[in-house]
């Protein structure tokens, strides 16, 4: 696998990188894919095994459920969180519940992101 710097972070990232909008398959992006967590948990271990370190997702992507899923992928496989960059995207208000600006990411279990975009 071959990696870049991200521009002045510092952080070294794979040149592929996991999407992760078909993860859970709710609201708007259920025509997009329904991968359960099982499934989540082995492309998650197949892109780390192949190299991959860079996994894009967003608060939108299935209501939240992405995030979470990505966060127990990386807990159900004990994945160290410094061996990863998470990459997530923000928008406005989706209805009822939490708030970007609560700062409850679900995505490593820990409340923290690599990267905002």
């Amino acid at each position: 696998m071959n990696y870049k710097i991200l521009g002045n972070t510092g952080l070294k990232v794979s040149t592929l990188g996991l999407g992760t909008m078909n993860y859970g398959g709710k609201g708007f992006f259920s025509h997009m894919g329904d991968l359960g967590q099982k499934e989540v948990d082995e492309q998650i271990k197949t892109a780390v095994e192949a190299g991959i370190n860079f996994i894009d997702t967003a608060n939108i992507y299935s209501e939240g459920l992405s995030e979470t899923m990505i966060g127990k992928a990386i807990k159900n496989l004990s994945i160290k969180r410094d061996d990863l960059v998470l990459a997530t995207k923000v928008r406005g208000s989706m209805g009822k519940g939490e708030r970007i600006s609560d700062n409850n990411f679900k995505i490593d279990q820990r409340n923290c992101v690599s990267t905002w975009f």
